[in-house]
């Protein structure tokens, strides 16, 4: 009998287990897909990653906002604090050795460009305009 029970829970929680495995697939697949439309529809998107706490990145940020503003609807503008927890992975995924650093990705989500250190906002719109932005 007890046998019988403890083949029956392991049973219960292997499924249960598998259940939260199949879940959490599926839930990172549409968030993989919605992600992937809702980038789809940029032309560009500029990933800056620093700092709120580097001077040439503090200076960035009004840039960003501009382009932000200006490019409405085409750029999608990206900012990592590399020096916090949260932005630190991206530090490592995108392979930076100084910030500021802004790396531009196409449509597809490839990289087309890359720039270290502070960038002029004239110089950055002569990148975004490589890929059609207006």
């Amino acid at each position: 009998m007890k046998n019988t029970f403890i083949r029956g829970f392991i049973l219960f929680f292997l499924l249960g287990v598998l259940s939260v495995s199949c879940n959490a697939a599926g839930s990172k697949a549409d968030e993989k897909n919605s992600t992937a439309a809702a980038e789809e529809a940029y032309l560009v998107t500029f990933v800056e990653l620093g700092s709120v706490r580097c001077i040439p990145c503090k200076m960035m940020q009004p840039i960003m906002k501009e382009i932000e503003k200006d490019y409405a609807g085409q750029v999608k503008v990206v900012f990592h604090d590399v020096w916090t927890p949260e932005g630190e992975p991206f530090a490592v995924s995108y392979k930076i050795r100084v910030i500021p650093t802004q790396v531009f990705l196409d449509q597809d989500g490839e990289e087309y460009f890359r720039h270290e250190g502070f960038f002029p906002k004239d110089e950055l719109v002569k990148v975004l305009k490589q890929k059609g932005v207006k």
